[in-house]
């Protein structure tokens, strides 16, 4: 059930801001949104993002077959694509807001859109397996975690 490392990396982010943790990247002062924002870049969208790029190479046959997938050339391509993305989210924890809002679009964007893929496949092909099901929490929660952030902290980054 490794794939419920997914939602628990957005989960302690939240929890790690509720408990004033400071975030890589953080400066004195910073309100709890800030500082949230930084943990959700740095943990779910940079850390996860790197370890399912490893996940999606070195791992790809058991990472394909707990998607429901078989192992082929565009699941290397999406774990390149997860370590580009993990980078920029650990680059843009440490920056300002109009480097959030770059990597909440561009992660945004490809999540949701995978997201709608596994529901895709849920549907037609009955592929409830937790790979392409559980997955929808990741898909989901970490946009709508970055897009609230991002608007809670564009008045306090301003």
């Amino acid at each position: 059930m490794g794939i419920l490392i997914l939602p628990l990396m957005v989960v302690l982010a939240w929890v790690f801001a509720a408990f004033g943790l400071t975030p890589y990247g953080s400066s004195a002062g910073d309100d709890f949104a800030v500082e949230a924002m930084r943990w959700m870049l740095f943990l779910p969208a940079g850390i996860q993002f790197i370890v399912s790029g490893f996940m999606h190479t070195v791992f790809a046959k058991s990472t394909a077959e707990g998607i429901g997938w078989k192992t082929n050339g565009f699941q290397y391509e999406l774990g390149f694509a997860s370590w580009g993305l993990g980078i920029g989210g650990i680059l843009a924890a440490s920056r300002d807001w109009d480097s959030w809002l770059i990597m909440t679009a561009v992660a945004s964007i490809f999540l949701v859109l995978a997201g709608v893929q596994h529901v895709v496949l849920m549907v037609r092909e009955k592929n409830f397996k937790p790979g392409n099901s559980l997955v929808l929490i990741y898909d989901f929660g970490l946009p709508a975690s970055l897009i609230g952030l991002l608007l809670a902290t564009h008045s306090s980054m301003a």
